[in-house]
């Protein structure tokens, strides 16, 4: 049943996706606001899947590259309702939606059968651990794409070559804004997710922290976003600055979350 909701997500997800590009084309209010609908509905019914899978797997269903892919796309899709909330930036959904579809079209390659649960993840900690890293990912990728249009942005101001996309963008400090925004949530999430991890690794191996490659690379990721966030706060880090550093941060929590399962394996491989 959850395989259903998740097909039915991805198909309300690709017609919301289409939506923001024909939206892209023609500015048209009703065209934004159909396919605001549509992604809610998509993020309503993933939710659904991901409830359901849970009750008939009958654990937290982020225990493989197909179940963690796809909670990804769901904490990417409930924080941006968040942004679009707060700061009515309805055409970045042109550029969001596509990422959500394309990551939950890869989780839907990877098998999805429920498996039983390796006793090394029969846990309390498994749920608490687990969100707390894939919101903080979430809240990233969000914010490396919004660094992205804010160089953009910027880049097309200074040679003065304003195309009709950057007019409908949000300004230069709104953008700026809305980074800070992702890293005053990515970086708390990104800490506890670490501390919950390291809690439980105490419990589950005896040891606190063993130098475990995905261990090794969170704790870089973690100094990286660290040093990030004190620049902002202590010496006024803005704008291009910021923009730079979040894309480099967010090359580095990739490698993290992928790149150490598929190259450098270890005590996570089984993520």
């Amino acid at each position: 049943m959850n395989r259903f909701f998740f097909y039915a997500a991805l198909i309300f997800y690709l017609l919301s996706t289409l939506v923001y590009l024909v939206y892209l084309i023609k500015n048209r209010d009703y065209i934004e606001k159909t396919g605001h609908y549509l992604f809610l509905t998509g993020f309503l019914t993933h939710l659904v899947a991901t409830i359901v899978r849970y009750f008939e797997a009958g654990y937290t269903p982020i225990t493989n590259i197909h179940e963690s892919l796809s909670f990804l796309s769901l904490c990417i899709a409930g924080f941006f309702l968040y942004l679009k909330g707060v700061y009515k930036t309805g055409i970045l959904g042109a550029i969001i939606l596509p990422v959500i579809s394309i990551i939950l079209i890869w989780a839907s390659t990877f098998p999805s059968e429920i498996k039983p649960l390796p006793p090394i993840l029969k846990s309390f900690w498994l749920p608490i651990h687990t969100f707390f890293c894939f919101a903080g990912n979430a809240v990233f990728l969000i914010s490396f794409f919004i660094s992205i249009l804010y160089l953009v942005l910027e880049r097309s101001i200074k040679r003065k070559k304003i195309t009709s996309f950057s007019k409908r963008l949000p300004s230069l400090e709104a953008l700026d804004t809305i980074n800070y925004r992702c890293m005053s949530y990515g970086f708390p999430f990104l800490t506890i997710g670490i501390i919950t991890g390291s809690i439980w690794a105490g419990v589950a191996w005896g040891s606190y922290w063993s130098w475990d490659p995905k261990e090794t690379w969170s704790l870089i990721t973690w100094i990286f976003y660290a040093i990030l966030l004190h620049n902002r706060l202590a010496i006024g880090w803005r704008g291009k600055k910021t923009a730079y550093m979040m894309i480099i941060g967010f090359f580095s929590i990739l490698f993290t979350f992928l790149g150490v399962n598929f190259l450098l394996g270890g005590l996570h491989s089984y993520v």
